[in-house]
């Protein structure tokens, strides 16, 4: 029985060079040209995405893109402004094409892809082996995961195998083949031992692979997903309930006449009670027989609804064109039928089964639960691209900060303190300033980030590292420092002692300053002969503020 794989979205190709190199002048007041390996290392990893290997290889470069694209998206794109960067992607079922400036759009289609790829890696493996089976059962429900993951993350989608009620059927069409090679794999290891016990159960499983595909074929046949999807899809599950029905009346059949009534334990008759349905119309009220008579007469009308269902599967088929097609498939039907049929011949002649009643209705149910698998991007972790800018939580496309400015402060032969005291880690910050002092005429503020010191970027430093290297340059320190605009952030919970050593907080700011940052930086040299009694470097025994976040690679909305 095939099942459904998707094709994968296909976008073009999207030179990121003079934009990025642009901004990070721009924005950062850095040389562009020195992350041009960085931006070709990117462009490589989104070219390499457009056509990648179907395996779990192909896969991991998907996500591994996805998780660089979260670092990508805060260096790059601000929330108010346009970097002139489009992503189009083509719709994976109709190929139109739908753009948009925003990066959402670009994760949304890669995962989609990677979901896709988890389709077709489960289409094509081996499903006459329990191995086989496994491995299609774990594709399917990892593409579930990564729809309900797209479904939950992402709205406003451009394109139709994006949106919500799209996704929501693509969800629950991968956990319906999940269901079926579960079914298959029972039906597998139960194949040379059944009893009526074991065909009750498959009779049930069956009976739930059908549910849950008339459940689909609810969602496909809704608007506006029913003119969107491809009418074999339509047909195929159609055929698929019809299928699943035939064979839990087959296997209800097969069951009942395993063995005489007398030779049934009562677990048997209570799970017989619980497996049929009667309405009490024209179906047999018979649910549990009490003799030889009634179980054969419950047993064949079983069989005949089977072939009935066979006769309607195989008609569906016929009636749409491309599955008409599908030879492969329709050896299949013809190879079930027969096999029905061989039952059917085996039990009675055909004057036995033209007046039978309609059967009891086979209840669905199953003992096996299925969880989708949301997809793991721990197991692909990345290394940020532009990690020489700084920070990403201080550094990013949303703050704005002046442009470096270069403090050269000299003290006096009499060896007086700088007159500042700093903070925090990566980027270490000026925490106070005392007035008159050699950093106060020098131009040094509160606030300040160090960015570098003499010619050592210390972006990424802790504070240690940074109070080491101030206190190793001696009477003579050059500080390269950024002024941020938005200052709301940087201040510190509760009133403490200027002089701890303390931190600032990594987490996001909610406000964005509209600033710009000044088109040049400048230098400043202090020279002041007082004598400060302060020592700057004198060590806080207060602790760090137990708010202080520790950003690792995660992967944000």
């Amino acid at each position: 029985m095939p099942m459904i794989p998707l094709g994968l979205k296909e976008t073009k190709d999207i030179d990121f060079r003079d934009p990025f190199k642009d901004f990070i002048l721009e924005h950062y007041s850095e040389d562009g040209g020195n992350y041009e390996e960085a931006i070709a290392d990117l462009m490589e990893t989104r070219q390499a995405t457009r056509t990648p290997t179907r395996d779990a290889a192909g896969i991991a470069l998907l996500l591994r893109y996805y998780n660089q694209l979260y670092f990508v998206e805060r260096r790059f794109f601000p929330p108010d402004r346009s970097l002139g960067i489009y992503f189009e992607w083509f719709d994976s079922l109709t190929g139109v094409p739908s753009c948009q400036r925003t990066v959402a759009f670009e994760k949304a289609s890669i995962l989609f892809n990677a979901a896709a790829l988890y389709t077709q890696l489960a289409a094509k493996q081996d499903r006459l082996s329990t191995r086989g089976l496994d491995q299609a059962i774990d594709a399917f429900l990892r593409a579930a995961g990564t729809f309900r993951y797209i479904h939950e993350n992402f709205t406003n989608a451009p394109s139709m195998d994006l949106g919500p009620d799209m996704l929501e059927m693509l969800v629950q069409l991968m956990l319906a083949q999940a269901r079926e090679c579960l079914f298959e794999k029972l039906e597998l290891q139960s194949r040379d031992g059944r009893n009526i016990d074991v065909s009750l159960d498959l009779a049930q499983e069956a009976s739930q692979v059908a549910a849950v595909y008339n459940d689909v074929h609810g969602l496909i046949s809704r608007e506006p997903v029913r003119d969107y999807v491809p009418e074999t899809w339509i047909s195929l599950i159609l055929v698929k309930r019809e299928h699943h029905l035939a064979l839990a009346h087959k296997h209800l059949a097969l069951g009942l006449f395993d063995r005489s009534v007398g030779d049934w334990r009562a677990e048997t008759k209570l799970a017989l009670e619980h497996v049929q349905k009667s309405d009490g119309k024209t179906q047999l009220d018979i649910i549990v027989p009490r003799d030889e008579n009634e179980r054969k007469l419950l047993g064949k009308a079983h069989l005949r609804e089977a072939l009935v269902l066979h006769e309607e599967s195989q008609r569906l088929q016929r009636m749409c064109r491309d599955l008409k097609a599908k030879q492969a498939l329709a050896k299949v039907l013809k190879r079930v039928q027969e096999s029905t049929v061989e039952s059917y011949n085996g039990i009675g002649d055909e004057d036995d089964f033209r007046g039978l009643l309609d059967p009891p209705d086979i209840i669905a149910s199953t003992k096996f639960q299925l969880n989708i698998t949301h997809p793991d991007f721990g197991q692909h972790g990345v290394e940020d691209l532009f990690r020489s800018l700084g920070p990403v939580a201080i550094f990013s496309a949303k703050r704005h900060w002046t442009a470096p400015r270069l403090i050269q402060l000299q003290r006096g032969p009499d060896g007086e303190g700088f007159g500042f005291s700093v903070r925090g880690d990566a980027p270490v910050i000026i925490a106070a300033v005392d007035h008159n002092s050699l950093a106060d005429l020098g131009g040094m503020k509160e606030g300040d980030f160090i960015v570098g010191i003499g010619d050592k970027d210390v972006k990424w430093a802790s504070h240690e590292q940074v109070v080491r290297l101030i206190k190793q340059s001696g009477d003579f320190i050059s500080l390269k420092l950024v002024t941020p605009m938005d200052r709301n952030y940087l201040k510190r919970p509760g009133k403490t002692n200027q002089q701890d050593k303390g931190s600032v907080s990594a987490s996001s700011s909610s406000g964005i300053s509209s600033g710009q940052p000044s088109p040049a930086g400048s230098v400043t040299t202090a020279h002041v002969a007082k004598k400060l009694p302060w020592n700057p470097f004198k060590k806080s025994t207060v602790q760090r503020d137990s708010r202080d976040l520790t950003f690792d690679n995660v992967i944000l909305r």
